[in-house]
């Protein structure tokens, strides 16, 4: 599966000064670097490929991460559940390239 998600730290200490959420984000995005599942990481979404309980307990550990700078956590997850497909983090990339060529 591939699980695109975007977390959002809200009050307490979430706020950087320059008004941006970066440190925070950077503590989610630790985690997802060092969970070993494959990964990317834009501007808006974080998406990572697995099975089902290793990705979901990934998201819920950068949830926690922010919620240690955090006192509330606002969490947006989209999934694409495609059982016994794996590298299609690019592969569906690739197929669009392919076609627009």
């Amino acid at each position: 599966m591939i699980v695109a998600f975007s977390i959002a730290p809200s009050g307490g200490n979430a706020v950087d000064e320059d008004g941006t959420m970066t440190d925070a984000v950077a503590a989610a995005v630790a985690v997802v670097r060092a969970s070993g599942l494959d990964h990317q990481t834009s501007a808006m979404f974080t998406y990572l490929e697995g099975e089902w309980d290793e990705v979901f307990a990934v998201v819920k550990d950068a949830t926690d991460a922010v919620l240690a700078v955090a006192p509330r956590v606002s969490l947006v997850l989209k999934a694409d559940i495609r059982p016994g497909a794996t590298g299609e983090l690019a592969a569906k990339v690739d197929r669009i390239e392919q076609a627009l060529r």
